[in-house]
């Protein structure tokens, strides 16, 4: 049935697709008679007594942000930028507590006064900050392991990126954030110490990346990174960390929140390319001369074109043409949330929408809506049950052009198409010009020539919660979680078919010389499924100095993913349906998976000077085979706070400049059933433990009938099973000076062993028609350390904080089997005791600067006698002295090319001054390369525009005379079609390699909040108004290529990132 429906869907993208149940419509009223609910609900907790006031610290400074409750309720409020707060109380006699992060919980008793003057005294009190770690919570004064935190205050700030990862850049340290391009709806990629793509929980629910960064930044309450042996309890996919997000819950009085933006993206960089044809003609004749020793191009060509006034001879500046035309591209945000509580109910509801348009123009967006609902209801004593919705509905849409969503094509245009071509024949808009390469002229890419891409996202996540407890056991509680995933996803795709002309001046007319003749049509359809159970039960309590914890949890994950996939090459543009006859490729599958953990873990704390933590965790997974199914992960910790010494008490004193001083250490074995190069890949393909054969395989005509064969599966895999990764981490943290400067030190190293890997040194000869399955065989280290501090302070009036953090890691591949037929063969292939990601090349000694330097050189460095070598060209140091360049003389010489930066670090600002406030992030990294290739390595790559660092080039004063002198620059001489004259100045080497470093300025924001004196006579609690620029500049040594420091790609290609200027407001009611 679902492949019938998947032919009888219609092709229009904008049908509504899942059915009407899903539909924003259906969703948006079930959200507002949810919310008329709870205020309805909540209603009976106001009350007519009003208590206002104002809080300060001891110095006069107001603070923003202090909790003010009822003793015995849950209901309360929180002061504003002012410090002024309001709250109506049950009785006269009421008792009122205040707590902030960082001061002393003060209580004071009304005794009949409705306005108070309250004064908070400063403490350590951020070691008493609630943590959210695995499977539960805890102080921060008690963590033992490595694990570092951010908030909704570090997170609401950032109003440019569209997803949860770009807000967190350079914020936490050991957690790189590179984000290699900037298209709509683009996130960073996460990897947490270099070790690759971490786990995500969310809500105590395991979640892939996509649902991580299609959270609304407005929703998130904080976010944990669990780094080292804490990630354990988490067992299967954690070994490379977990970042635990929690969303918000509301409490105190109701409160309604607007969040809105609008703002203008610009593309941050992108190559320079020529924008004349006189400049074009001129460099195009010297490659000529250089390449072949005469050009095709005169003199008198080229006054033509400096003159520009003939046609055939003008310029075309397609930089402006696709990279201006839609310069302050829109985009726009709003979120709504409803918030409060009492001791019976507490509610979080919120709504939010982003739209992005693209620089490339105003038919490429990405649309997201999420409503997140957080319900908490206390339905008996000592019983609570919960209800988290998180849902999205998300939209992506750009012409259809080929590949469907391949950007690159409008950029490619830069790079391509030189200043002779111009994208419409005779300049006349109706008929597209035929340039040669027509996929890369940005006339085309629009949704009425080129066809529509459209993509959906319906999803729908939800959490029932509920936690007893237990009477007469004291710090006993009982939980349960079953949360349901429910995912749908359609593509429609289409690609015209459309004509390119070429204009014939004598006739006046146009011709169809070009063009598109392939017509695209797809479709494709996924559901996904997820079902996660959770049984737990926490004992904590306090016996004396002794605390003691226990957790056991039960969890089973069960995961579905449907899809099918169907081609069709459509006889008309405007024919929406896929058609039988038309159809030329189908694919359809149905995956399960499923893992059963359960865990273990007991805490002791004594006096608060002792932390010990133990863990267990067994798994099991339907990747093996069922001898080899289950793995247990054990892990510990140890924590000692030295200053709670006694000895320690009165050698520092009583003013000592050492509040607090924390020593830990930790260690574990984690799980894993993933490849280790590609986290998205099981570790072994799904019951290849079971033989049988492969449908499919191919195809064969047997008495004249096509006949569809199959192949065995080969041997089986029996052998494999779990990799495990052992992690030690020590550290230190500690706060200082009054507790203004705190700061964390850690040293970590991580040991992957059973890492799937070719398997012993047995070869099986071709005859046989089978490869031995891979082994556990192969294992890795990961090394480093990382290293913050934080400076909290005030002057005057003047609040302000510096934060900063550095860290290093980097890969070391230990053994892996290996095959050579000599030790030189060993020598550069291998991979054993070898740092990863190193780039091999030649090693650059100098440049020639003549003719006669080349004649006279000894060395073979083109393997013709140096009769290809030009004055510029490149001299390499032949390393075995053999008197030749080749393979055999290429040594390491960087970091891997487009890898992850082994140094990364980051720099926090932040002030506020009377309703003023200033913010300003920033991040980057060092120790990796960038390599110049294509179109910064070759000048007119593949005939197109030059990049205008080749002016800078060695040339002759006159390109027309083969004799006339050189003139020395930085790059070799320029040719056409370099890979055909074999001069080998091209090869990969220490001239084209880059070791890159980076500062970039993420985001600088400034607020000002206004008065609440002025605010009380419209009934607005808070209004804050805010401008913020994101992405603004960077510091780095790619400048001059045009080249985003954070890219992949070694040309420039790949979509920029966008520099924003935001402007927006933040209200309380």
């Amino acid at each position: 049935m679902r492949k019938f429906l998947l032919l009888r869907h219609g092709g229009n993208p904008h049908v509504q697709w899942p059915p009407s149940k899903w539909s924003p419509k259906v969703m948006l009223i079930a959200f507002f008679i949810m919310t008329g609910f709870l205020f309805s609900f909540s209603a009976s907790a106001q009350n007519k007594i009003k208590v206002t006031g104002n809080v300060t610290d001891t110095t006069g400074l107001a603070l923003t942000g202090v909790a003010v409750r009822v003793q015995g309720t849950q209901g309360g409020t929180t002061t504003d930028a002012q410090g002024n707060f309001s709250i109506n109380v049950p009785n006269a006699n009421s008792t009122l507590t205040f707590t902030y992060i960082g001061f002393v919980k003060q209580e004071i008793a009304l005794q009949g006064r409705t306005t108070l003057k309250v004064r908070l005294r400063e403490t350590n009190s951020s070691l008493q900050e609630v943590v959210v770690t695995g499977y539960g919570s805890q102080k921060k004064a008690s963590i033992t392991g490595a694990i570092s935190s951010v908030t909704s205050k570090d997170i609401d700030r950032v109003h440019a990126g569209s997803t949860v990862s770009t807000t967190l850049a350079g914020k936490i340290p050991g957690v790189t954030f590179r984000q290699s391009e900037g298209r709509p709806g683009a996130s960073a990629a996460i990897q947490i110490r270099n070790m690759g793509a971490p786990l995500f929980v969310i809500d105590g629910i395991q979640q892939d990346e996509g649902q991580f960064n299609n959270l609304a930044p407005n929703d998130v309450e904080s976010i944990a990174v669990l780094k080292d042996a804490s990630a354990a309890i988490y067992g299967v996919r954690a070994a490379n960390g977990v970042v635990v997000v929690t969303t918000k819950k509301g409490s105190g009085e109701s409160r309604i929140n607007i969040d809105a933006y609008t703002g203008y993206q610009n593309f941050y960089r992108f190559p320079n390319v020529l924008t004349n044809s006189y400049d074009y003609m001129r460099y195009l004749a010297d490659a000529q001369v250089n390449s072949n020793g005469s050009t095709t191009i005169t003199q008198a060509d080229l006054d033509k074109y400096k003159a520009g006034t003939e046609k055939g001879y003008q310029s075309f500046n397609w930089r402006d043409y696709v990279l201006k035309a839609n310069n302050n591209a829109p985009q726009n945000s709003a979120n709504i949330n409803f918030t409060g509580g009492t001791d019976k109910l507490n509610y979080y509801v919120s709504a939010t929408n982003l739209h992005q348009n693209s620089q490339l123009g105003k038919e490429y967006l990405f649309n997201r809506s999420n409503i997140q609902s957080n319900i908490s209801l206390k339905v008996a004593n000592g019983l609570k049950v919960s209800m988290d919705v998180n849902g999205r509905i998300e939209t992506r849409e750009n012409p259809g052009v080929p590949g469907g969503d391949d950007y690159f094509l409008a950029r490619f245009a830069v790079l391509r198409n030189t200043p002779l071509e111009r994208p419409y024949a005779n300049d006349n808009p109706a008929y597209l010009n035929d340039i040669g390469h027509t996929e890369s002229n940005y006339a085309f890419l629009n949704k009425k020539l080129s066809g529509l891409y459209h993509s959906d996202w319906r999803v729908l996540q939800t959490n029932f919660g509920a936690e007893y407890q237990v009477p007469g056991v004291k710090g006993l509680l009982v939980k349960g979680l079953y949360s349901y995933y429910i995912a749908d996803y359609l593509l429609n795709n289409q690609e015209y078919t459309y004509n390119a002309y070429t204009y014939r001046p004598a006739t006046d007319t146009y011709d169809v010389t070009g063009g598109s003749t392939n017509p695209w049509r797809e479709r494709e359809q996924k559901k996904e499924f997820a079902k996660t159970y959770q049984w737990q039960i926490n004992y904590n309590n306090t016996f004396g100095k002794h605390t003691i914890g226990a957790t056991f949890v039960s969890e089973r994950i069960e995961l579905q993913h449907l899809r099918n996939w169907i081609h069709a090459s459509p006889v008309s543009n405007n024919l929406p349906l896929i058609y039988f006859p038309t159809a030329d490729q189908y694919q359809d599958s149905d995956n399960k998976e499923a893992r059963t953990g359960y865990i273990g873990r007991i805490d002791y704390n004594y006096d608060n000077k002792y932390y010990l933590q133990l863990s267990g965790r067994r798994d099991a997974s339907y990747l093996f085979a069922p001898d080899k199914r289950v793995g247990y992960f054990p892990g510990g910790s140890i924590g000692w706070r030295i200053t709670q010494e006694g000895f320690m008490k009165k050698l520092l004193g009583e003013n000592s400049f050492l509040n607090d001083l924390k020593i830990r250490a930790s260690y574990g074995v984690l799980g894993d059933d993933r490849d280790p190069n590609n986290a998205n890949n099981p570790i072994v393909t799904p019951y290849a433990y079971l033989p049988g054969y492969n449908y499919n395989a191919g195809t064969a005509i047997i008495d004249g009938n096509a006949i569809v064969t199959s192949t065995d599966k080969g041997l089986v895999t029996t052998n494999i099973s779990w990799s495990k990764s052992k992690m030690t981490d020590v550290g230190m943290d500690f706060t200082m000076l009054n507790n203004r400067l705190s700061g964390v030190v850690d040293y970590f190293y991580r040991k992957r062993t059973g890492l799937a890997g070719p398997p012993s040194k047995l070869v099986l000869p071709l005859e046989v028609g089978y490869t031995l399955p891979a082994e556990n065989s192969s294992s890795d280290s990961q090394s480093g350390g990382e290293f913050s501090l934080n400076w909290n302070d005030r002057i005057g009036k003047v609040s302000y904080n510096i934060g900063g953090n550095i860290s290093y890691s980097r890969q070391k591949s230990i053994f892996r089997n290996e095959y050579f037929g000599n030790s030189l063969e060993q020598y550069f292939g291998s991979a054993i005791n070898r740092y990863a990601n190193i780039d091999w090349g030649y090693t650059v000694v100098g440049q020639f600067s003549s003719i006669e330097q080349i004649n006279n050189y000894k060395i073979n460095n083109d393997g013709q006698g140096n009769r290809t070598m030009l004055p510029g060209d490149l001299m390499y140091k032949d390393w075995n002295g053999d008197g030749k360049i080749d393979g055999y003389d290429t040594r390491p010489i960087g970091y891997g090319y487009g890898k992850q930066p082994n140094i990364n670090f980051g720099l926090t600002l932040g002030a506020a001054y009377h309703g003023f406030d200033f913010h300003a992030d920033f991040s980057g990294g060092a120790g990796y390369t960038w390599f110049q290739n294509w179109e910064t390595r070759w000048a007119f790559q593949n005939n197109g525009n030059l990049n205008t660092i080749f002016e800078d080039r060695y040339h002759r004063t006159d390109p027309f005379d083969i004799n006339s002198a050189w003139v020395p620059g930085k790059y070799p001489a320029n040719r056409v079609n370099p890979g055909t004259t074999n001069s080998d100045y091209d090869r990969n080497s220490t001239f084209w390699l880059h070791s890159v470093k980076y500062l970039r300025v993420r985001t600088l924001e400034l607020g000002y909040s206004l008065p609440t004196q002025l605010l009380a006579k419209v009934k607005i609690k808070r209004a804050r108004f805010y401008v913020n620029a994101y992405n603004m500049f960077s510091f780095d040594n790619l400048k001059q290529f045009g080249v985003d420091p954070e890219t992949t790609d070694d040309n420039g290609l790949q979509f920029p990132q966008s520099k924003v200027l935001n402007f927006g407001v933040n209200l309380t009611f």
